[in-house]
């Protein structure tokens, strides 16, 4: 069996995977069809063109714009149904999405229509693909925290059907202290709260997401490499990495997927995981951020393994659900003992 072959059976679980993120060109003009929307777009090689970016900024200015074709709950259902078909086909699981609800409350769309529109195709993926998925909103660190009380707010007919919170958008210059009250807020209102942190942000910041947030899970924390105390403290900690390779490559956290800091995360004890992040954006879904990683590092058929079992124990599952994952990751690697 061969090291691809291998991923591809292998069940996973994906912790990091912004759902507008995953809206191809096709979608695109799909949805903007639907939704009698005028593109500044021609055609698809066009929008495809338009993603080209190599950092942050300019990949989150093109990613709002493409959010602006989804009106409806059926687009965001449909949006998500096609995520979920291509995760199952990558061997996932089970998937915690993060969306946005202020990109689009901001458009003038109810939070109702993007979350009930998620619901509906999340729930459809557990009944006709068999992955199972939770639901996390995202604050905008970007904004004010008075407006992330206001999506908190929005959300809170919701929150039996939400797992959590997290922060995402531009990182530089808005460090997670910023938030430490909707953060305290949400954490009384029996949400998990997850951060991205050191991703382009510094150590510092995963630092406050610790601290001052008091996280159960890191997105992306690369840059936790560059403090040895911050490391020993994530492995005391056993800290969840949302690591996203591809997506690390396309805005330029790392110059070459061979340099990219996955394979070391490992070998100093971190918990990470590999995810795709915004994977329309990005270049790959979650088995292409596995192959070309798992390629590009010389990745073992063990830490395979070990990424698997983490992307679970990392989840927020409930531990009979991780223990049923776990023992199916055993009996895979059980049935294919060599991997070439």
């Amino acid at each position: 069996m061969t090291r691809a072959e291998f991923i591809a059976g292998l069940p996973k679980a994906e912790l990091h995977l912004h759902i507008e993120g995953s809206l191809e060109p096709e979608q695109m003009f799909e949805f903007a069809r639907r939704n009698r929307i005028d593109l500044p777009f021609k055609s698809v090689e066009e929008v495809r063109a338009a993603y080209a970016f190599s950092n942050l900024q300019d990949f989150l200015d093109i990613y709002y714009q493409g959010a602006d074709v989804l009106r409806t709950e059926a687009d965001f259902r449909d949006l998500a149904l096609a995520y979920f078909r291509r995760a199952a086909d990558d061997g996932a699981r089970h998937v915690e999405l993060f969306f946005d609800p202020q990109t689009h409350t901001a458009r003038g769309i109810p939070f109702a229509v993007a979350a009930d529109g998620l619901l509906a195709g999340m729930a459809e993926a557990g009944t006709s693909l068999g992955v199972s998925s939770k639901l996390i909103l995202c604050y905008l660190r970007h904004l004010s925290e008075d407006e992330a009380f206001t999506t908190l707010r929005q959300a809170e007919p919701y929150l039996d059907r939400i797992a959590g919170v997290g922060l995402d958008s531009s990182e530089v210059g808005h460090p997670p202290t910023k938030f430490a009250k909707v953060y305290a807020a949400s954490r009384e209102r029996g949400l998990k709260l997850v951060a991205h942190a050191g991703e382009e942000g510094p150590p510092a910041y995963v630092w406050e997401a610790l601290d001052e947030l008091r996280v159960d899970r890191i997105d992306h924390g690369n840059r936790s490499l560059e403090d040895d105390r911050l490391v020993a403290r994530l492995v005391a900690d056993g800290m969840t990495l949302t690591v996203c390779p591809l997506s690390n490559l396309k805005l330029c956290v790392v110059d070459d997927l061979a340099t990219h800091p996955l394979k070391r995360m490992l070998d100093l004890g971190l918990k990470a995981t590999i995810n795709s992040d915004d994977p329309a954006y990005f270049g790959g879904y979650l088995g292409e951020n596995w192959t070309a990683t798992a390629g590009a590092l010389d990745l073992t058929r063990e830490a395979l393994i070990t990424l698997a079992r983490n992307s679970f124990t990392g989840s927020f599952l409930a531990p009979p659900e991780i223990a049923a994952h776990l023992a199916a990751i055993d009996a895979y690697a059980l049935a294919n003992p060599a991997v070439a």
